[in-house]
């Protein structure tokens, strides 16, 4: 059993003799106790991470699950950007005994299905689950065949989500959050998908450039952001046509035609009045909807968005960078070689780790044609929602990040200026979609959950 605390560069950089005193009071008081009281033995302790070996893996399977519910309940009264969360990988197979440490194989995938956890989960193997099916009762997901660093061969991958991050609510033994995907037709009879997950009061996601309902579910780029959305919400988000599992096929990829589907998504999930959440371009397009349904929308949250696509801020090198980006994307897109693909990794997320590169990599080849890309890309480019932005009347957040290399910081600052009493919100960072691990997160979850907890 590997485990290690999520964020914790982040904690220590914000408070580190706090953060070591919490920690070292939750692993003496819950940790330890629960290893010794499974028949296992701790191997060793690496700063944040514990390494632990248990003779029977249902022994080890169900002191992951008490740590875990243990660890929510502790957290309920502290503040979201102080807490302990872990992640734990458990593993059945041979290791190489030396002295009193273990190596080999299984210690190495043990601590890959630890970082493939989602924040207060577990990730455990095939083998592993094969064992514990029938004589663990857990709400387990089949996450399919992963390949992990160093492996040789793919690892299937079992989940185990306890949900518990949430302030005010216990999520020991909570089910895991399970989407469901269906399909609606715009009026043009494009088949749009659409997802649904997770329980409370509802909360729409526009679509943004690229988007994939199972890819991005999973993905190490968007799985915090959508988990953390959804364990308080029923999180309902979309892929725009032309990518994911929408139509590829299509021969409208216009902003009106984006427009016309979050429309056509709204009306067929059934929610008549809502908070709209936008991200890059999605914020454009929720504009335009929030302006066109003011009764259906109670509340915007706007981040690193813009008004106006590249080619409508009036400097030629705006132009001249966009023409060089469709053309860039019209002669690497889908390649098996990313050296193309990674010019946009770098510029979306530059702090990414090996992981997170690797995936929006993938993300970027299996979500769309390059000339879907192309299209969408241009539709981006020539939009403008700036005449509309004195007319809403929501209550507005807005979030960028001061080093966003995708959309300027003073791109976001003009469209919160433009809409009558926004609220906006620096956020310190360089990733144009933020990271799990970078301090702004935090802060960023803060925010967006307490400017929807004032709709009621």
């Amino acid at each position: 059993m590997a485990a290690d605390v999520v964020g914790y560069s982040g904690l220590m950089e914000r408070d580190e003799s706090g953060t070591l005193a919490a920690l070292m009071t939750h692993r003496a008081e819950l940790v330890d106790p629960e290893i010794a009281k499974h028949d296992g033995r701790i191997v060793k302790l690496m700063g944040d991470g514990t390494l632990a070996e248990f003779a029977s893996v249902v022994d080890a399977v169900e002191c992951a699950a008490d740590i875990q519910r243990g660890m929510a309940a502790r957290n309920l009264d502290v503040a979201e950007d102080a807490r302990i969360v872990f992640r734990i990988g458990v593993h059945l197979g041979d290791v190489i005994v030396e002295d009193d440490d273990i190596y080999g194989e299984g210690v190495n995938i043990a601590a890959r299905l630890e970082g493939l956890a989602e924040p207060g989960g577990i990730c455990i193997s095939g083998q592993a689950f094969d064992q514990v099916d029938t004589k663990v009762a857990l709400d387990y997901r089949d996450l399919g065949e992963r390949q992990v660093k160093n492996i040789v061969k793919p690892v299937r991958v079992y989940g185990i989500g306890f949900g518990g991050a949430r302030p005010g609510k216990p999520a020991g033994g909570a089910p895991a959050l399970e989407q469901q995907i269906r399909f609606c037709a715009a009026p043009d009879g494009t088949q749009i998908a659409y997802a649904t997950v997770g329980q409370g009061p509802p909360l729409i996601k526009t679509a943004n450039w690229l988007n994939h309902l199972e890819y991005d579910w999973e993905s190490p780029v968007w799985r915090h952001v959508l988990h953390g959305l959804a364990r308080g919400h029923q999180l309902i988000r979309y892929d725009e046509r032309g990518n994911g599992l929408s139509d590829w096929d299509v021969e409208d990829i216009s902003f009106e035609a984006f427009v016309s589907d979050l429309e056509t998504v709204v009306d067929a999930a059934g929610i008549e009045r809502f908070p709209l959440f936008g991200i890059s371009q999605g914020c454009a397009v929720s504009i335009a909807y929030a302006v066109r349904h003011p009764e259906r929308v109670s509340r915007l949250v706007l981040y690193g968005g813009f008004a106006r696509g590249r080619s409508n801020r009036g400097s030629s090198k705006d132009g001249e960078q966009a023409a060089a980006i469709r053309t860039l994307m019209r002669q690497g897109w889908g390649q098996e070689n990313p050296a193309f693909r990674q010019i946009f990794t770098s510029l979306f997320i530059p702090d990414a780790t090996p992981e997170q590169a690797s995936w929006f990599n993938n993300l970027q080849r299996i979500t769309a044609s390059p000339e879907n890309a192309v299209r969408i890309r241009e539709a981006m480019d020539i939009l403008d929602v700036s005449e509309l932005l004195p007319q809403v009347t929501v209550p507005t957040l807005v979030l960028h990040c001061r080093e966003d290399a995708v959309q300027p910081f003073n791109e976001g600052r003009r469209m919160a200026a433009g809409i009558p009493g926004a609220r906006f919100v620096a956020l310190e960072g360089r990733n144009h979609l933020i990271l799990e691990d970078e301090p702004a997160w935090p802060r960023f979850l803060q925010e967006v959950e307490s400017f929807l907890a004032e709709d009621g």
